[in-house]
């Protein structure tokens, strides 16, 4: 699996934040094509004091290819000028490979 993943800091306003995040910018990513899911990860502790990440996001794409065409798209491109404008100082974007191992 390919994903594009992106945690985001702790808002000032979480309500506001949370809010957006389901009425629009979800919206938005369910647009991206190749999408296979969306793993929403809301943090809600840390081992030691409190959190710094109030949410990390994973898109979840089949392949490579899947992956790099689904980024160069429209629909990524309004999810990235959205992000930036409700989120831009509290999130950082990441792109990987996912590799599973079990025990």
């Amino acid at each position: 699996m390919y994903k594009l993943i992106a945690t985001y800091k702790i808002p000032e306003d979480a309500e506001a934040f949370n809010k957006h995040y389901e009425e629009v910018h979800t919206p938005l990513v369910k647009k991206v094509p190749g999408v296979k899911e969306i793993r929403m990860n809301r943090v809600f502790a840390a081992p030691m004091g409190k959190p710094t990440l109030h949410l990390v996001a994973e898109v979840v794409f089949t392949d490579k290819e899947t992956f790099n065409n689904a980024m160069k798209s429209p629909e990524n491109m309004a999810c990235g000028k959205d992000v930036m404008k409700f989120a831009g100082e509290l999130v950082s974007i990441h792109f990987a490979e996912e590799e599973i191992v079990r025990p």
